[in-house]
């Protein structure tokens, strides 16, 4: 039985963040433990609704109030258990989730403060790390099915588990040198320290998946010897297709990058530190992306924006602007527009925004400025407003307002145009729609027995969505391969985010 007055006795709570001048000087993680007085205490906040709302905004089905009553009694073993019923790897979700359902949280129907549903839940995760180092569970038996699992970013391994706990082989195959996915080189260690997924993937490999990094499927492996090799494939390749600007005068100028260039750049840099090896932030072709000593402009508002201006920060930049072509947004949800339990448009000041940098609204880029050898040297803004015409944004620049900031380097976080054109999707007999993801049927084929999850299925979207999909394609496969049983499907091909109609 939930505490029915927990949330009037307990006002919401986070740990404190580590102080700016000292975080700014390495590259681990924002936010300290959270101390088990302080997460009980939040816990106790949940009202054990009885229509949970918070469950619809989570595509995963997370038994949110379960977990949150067994943290408040002290139940820890049992919140672990229950955490890990519906989510593979809720290490990860805990740092890098916005937290849908805390949108989605009753308090906030009754003008309070939601739970910290997040925060409980990274707590829960990290004590199952603590009680039993992420006890593997491998099959008892053998299917003596081989599934081939295209990508490794949290859909191909939420998939590669729930397939190899049902005792079939998966092997996951990576291009990159190592495996994560985005979780590896695309997220700042100040968000997501890599030991984290060291220690999943060591629960993997003891469950029975089996890595191969630096394999590019499609060029190094064709699909035709997966097909041959593998019962079923999964596609998860993510969305990594930046969206660029190329219309914008000067974006040919050297120091002008999208902005995963420069944050996999930066990761590597910190992964070879913690190998004890030198490195410096470049691209492949060894031109420099470090921020060190020169004035950063970021265009976007979103999160890659801000771990660009995190990263921008810890290498030293002389300064930051920020810029968000949407005017600034209310603090607070805007009923009319945004009604709960719906994910609001509210401004969201991340932990790097109090770290330093500029943030400027309601402003587009006219230009990037050459210094005359072709190098930039400023962007030229002007304030714009933005309106919806028929599905189509129009923009306008409104006369007298141009600018311009200095800038040695530009990163472009505009979002992302889908999935990457490349040799596997023709080799598998697939293509891209106009959002640049891969449709599927209702069984999660893209093609027959080869199958897709992830934001190469759904598009650029949060980690949930994911792992969700990685699930419900691996229940799919799971069904194709003939097992007995049915593996959880939290989501289908069609599930959106909830939303106002």
């Amino acid at each position: 039985m939930p505490d029915p007055n927990g949330f009037l006795r307990y006002d919401r709570r986070l740990p404190a963040r580590r102080p700016v001048p000292v975080r700014i000087s390495d590259w681990r993680e924002v936010y300290p433990p959270a101390g088990e007085e302080l997460i009980r205490e939040q816990a106790t906040r949940c009202m054990d609704c009885g229509i949970p709302f918070c469950h619809d905004g989570c595509p995963l089905g997370n038994r949110i109030p379960d977990w949150n009553d067994l943290v408040r009694t002290g139940n820890w073993d049992a919140a672990v258990d229950s955490l890990h019923a519906t989510n593979n790897f809720p290490e990860f979700t805990g740092r890098l989730c916005p937290a849908p359902c805390e949108a989605a949280c009753v308090l906030g129907l009754g003008g309070q403060q939601p739970v910290t549903i997040k925060q409980v839940e990274v707590e829960i995760a990290d004590a199952a790390v603590a009680r039993d180092g992420l006890r593997p569970r491998p099959a008892s038996v053998s299917t003596g099915r081989s599934v081939a699992v295209v990508g490794s970013g949290p859909a191909g391994l939420a998939a590669a588990q729930q397939l190899a706990r049902a005792g079939h082989t998966v092997t996951v195959y990576e291009r990159d040198d190592a495996i994560g996915g985005l979780l590896r080189y695309g997220i700042p260690d100040f968000k997501l320290e890599k030991q984290h997924i060291d220690k999943r993937l060591a629960q993997l490999t003891a469950e029975g998946v089996r890595f191969r990094t630096g394999v590019e499927v499609g060029v190094d492996v064709t699909a035709e010897q997966l097909r041959a090799e593998h019962d079923a494939v999964l596609l998860a390749c993510g969305a990594l297709q930046g969206r660029d600007t190329p219309e914008t005068p000067g974006r040919p100028l050297r120091g002008v990058h999208q902005a995963m260039a420069h944050l996999v750049a930066a990761n590597r840099v910190v992964a070879a530190a913690g190998d004890g090896k030198p490195a410096l932030a470049t691209l492949p072709d060894g031109t420099p992306i470090d921020a060190a000593g020169k004035h950063v402009v970021i265009i976007g508002g979103g999160d890659t924006a801000a771990d660009c201006l995190g990263v921008a920060h810890r290498q030293g930049a002389a300064g930051v602007h920020q810029l968000d072509l949407y005017p600034q947004p209310p603090g607070e949800r805007d009923a009319e527009r945004d009604p709960w339990p719906t994910w609001p448009w509210v401004l969201r000041n991340y932990p790097a925004h109090e770290e330093g940098g500029e943030r400027v609204f309601a402003v587009a880029v006219q230009e990037f400025v050459d210094d005359g050898t072709g190098q930039v040297r400023a962007v030229r803004i002007a304030e714009v407003t933005v309106e919806k015409v028929d599905g189509r944004r129009i923009v306008t620049a409104l006369p007298g307002s141009e600018r311009e900031i200095p800038a040695d380097l530009v990163l472009l976080a505009i979002g992302f145009e889908g999935t990457e054109e490349q040799p596997l999707l023709a080799q598998f007999g697939v293509t891209r729609n106009r959002r640049g993801a891969i449709d599927s049927r209702p069984d999660w084929q893209a093609a027959d027995g080869v199958f897709v999850a992830g934001d190469m299925h759904r598009g650029a979207s949060l980690i949930v969505w994911a792992i969700a999909e990685g699930r419900a394609a691996a229940a799919a496969i799971h069904t194709y391969l003939g097992g007995v049983g049915d593996l959880p499907a939290p989501v289908d091909p069609a599930r959106q985010p909830l939303a106002a109609r």
